[in-house]
Parts: structure tokens; sequence; C-alpha cells
């Protein structure tokens, strides 16, 4: 996610990090130089324009193109808000896992306190178990230290580890409740906590399995690319030789708005733009370490280029 520092108006209006010419700039230049071509053409020559073709269909063209551009990226950023929203439930309800495990779990037995201390890490690996599996990445090198050894190595046969860390939490839990370290009127209060988290893993994936449907983005593609590659064709009798300037102008904000709602549409990936998994996954484990007491801590991330992972 690219934090935006304030700046002046001029600094954010020269700004490239971040923005959509960094993406569209391959198709924004072809549509210039066809522009260029159409003009030359019609001027040097009185080829390549269509006489009495008038600015009307393209005004209307351009009218519908640019509502359909903006429900489809209306739609990209609902999902982009709803993973964030998911996500601050992760931070919550692994918050309140954590502390119901140091306040739920009681006994005079002394290893009890071995027992919350082991769940409290199983929860931050759960933490980070998610992001990688919402980033499909499979490197559980920094699980290690956090689950034990028969535990981590079987991660990597699991399709769905994070939901293999919730399972052993809740098979712990149950053994704690046999024993008699929680008290039977907290089991349930656990179980929703799990339950929960589970339900949160789920909405991710729904958004992370269930893109646009393709026929729409193929769709809005198509209707773009034409648009601006058709448009020379219509503008060189009226405008003349700023037919470029115009054709760039135009394809430049509707390249770009097509381009937006491709980069937001998967919220959980490692763009500029997505959301910093990394930083929150990083941020709760600081976070339930302390709750344990433990004193070195990893360190918090920090933005890389004003880019936080």
């Amino acid at each position: 996610m690219i934090l935006h520092r304030k700046a002046s108006w001029l600094r954010t209006l020269f700004s490239f990090r971040g923005s959509t010419i960094v993406h569209t700039w391959p198709r924004l230049l072809l549509a210039t130089l066809v522009a260029i071509l159409v003009t030359w053409a019609h001027f040097e020559h009185d080829l390549l324009s269509v006489h009495h073709l008038t600015t009307t269909p393209f005004t209307l063209i351009g009218l519908a193109l640019g509502i359909f551009l903006g429900f489809r990226n209306n739609t990209s950023y609902d999902r982009f808000w709803e993973g964030r929203k998911l996500w601050g439930a992760v931070v919550n309800n692994t918050r309140s896992l954590a502390r119901q495990t140091l306040t739920m779990v009681r006994s005079s037995d002394d290893d009890v306190t071995a027992f919350r201390a082991e769940n409290v890490r199983r929860v931050i690996a759960y933490a980070h178990a998610l992001r990688m599996h919402l980033r499909d990445e499979r490197n559980f090198d920094e699980l290690q230290s956090l689950l034990d050894a028969d535990e981590w190595a079987a991660l990597e046969a699991e399709v769905n580890p994070p939901i293999a860390i919730l399972q052993r939490l809740g098979d712990r839990f149950a053994e704690a409740h046999v024993r008699g370290w929680i008290h039977p009127m907290h089991w349930p209060v656990l179980e929703g906590s799990l339950t929960a988290l589970t339900d949160v893993q789920g909405g991710c994936e729904r958004i992370k399995a269930t893109p646009i449907p393709f026929i729409y983005n193929i769709l809005m593609h198509r209707i773009v690319a034409v648009y601006c590659f058709a448009l020379p064709f219509g503008l060189v009798e009226s405008v003349g030789m700023f037919t470029p300037v115009v054709v760039a102008l135009v394809s430049y904000a509707f390249f770009g708005l097509d381009a937006v709602g491709d980069e937001i549409e998967d919220p959980f990936g490692l763009h500029p733009n997505d959301l910093p998994l990394s930083t929150i996954t990083r941020m709760i484990e600081v976070n339930l370490r302390q709750r344990l007491g433990e004193t070195e801590l990893p360190p918090l991330l920090e933005p890389v280029d004003s880019i936080l992972s």
C-alpha cells in the first residue's frame, strides 16, 4: 500500500509512483502514434479520415463508457474495502483470542503457563499463514519458531494451512477443557472466537476466488481500445492538428480508469496499491508477543520508498 504523505498539489500532479501511467503508457503511446499518423495522412494526402463523421457518436459512446467504467471501478473498490474490513476483523479476533487464552485457561498445574504461550504463538502463526495463503505463498520458514516441529512440518502437505492451524487450536482447547483448565462456560467463548476467524477467512477466500467476471473485463478492455484508437478519425476534421493532443488526453483518462479497476480488484496481492498484509501480520505478532511478556520483539515494518508491503 502506498502511503500518501501530505504534499503540494503540484507534487501530487507529477507523481508517477502508484499512478496508472506505469501500466498504461504503452497503449497510450500507441494510441497517440495512431492519432499522429491519422492527422499526418489527413493533412498531407487527405487519407485515413472519414468525411462527414462528427464527434457526436464518440460523445455518446464516451458518456456510456465512462458510466460503465465507473461502475466497474466501484465494484473493484468495494472488493478492496471489504478486504480491508475483513483484515480489521482478523486483527480484532486474534487479539481477542489471545486475551481469552491468557485469561480463561486457568489451573494450578505448572503446564498451563506453557500451554497458554504455545497457543498464543499458534494464533500468531495463523495470522501469518492466512496472509501467505491469500498470496499463494508456501514458504513457512517464519512459522518454524511459532509451532512445534511436527505441526510445522505437516503444513507443507496442507492445502489450506491456516485452517489446519485453527484445527490444532481447537484440538488443544478441547484437551484443556477435558483436563479442567477451561471452565464449561468459557469453552463456548473460545469456540466462538475460532468460528469468527473461520468466517473471516472464508470472506477473504471468497474475494480471492471470485474475481469480477472475465466477460465484463474483456468487454471493457475492448470497448476502451476501440474507442481510443478510432477517436482520431472522428476528431481530425474538427480538431485538426491538435488531434494527437486531444486523443492522448482522452486515452489517458479511459485507459487509466480501465487500469484502476484491474489494479485494486484483488486486494491481497503484492502490487503497490494492494493491502499491506505483511505490515498487519507483523503488528499482530508484536502485539501478541507483548501479551506474553516478551521483550525481544521483531520490529514493526516501515514503508520502503513510501510503500508498505
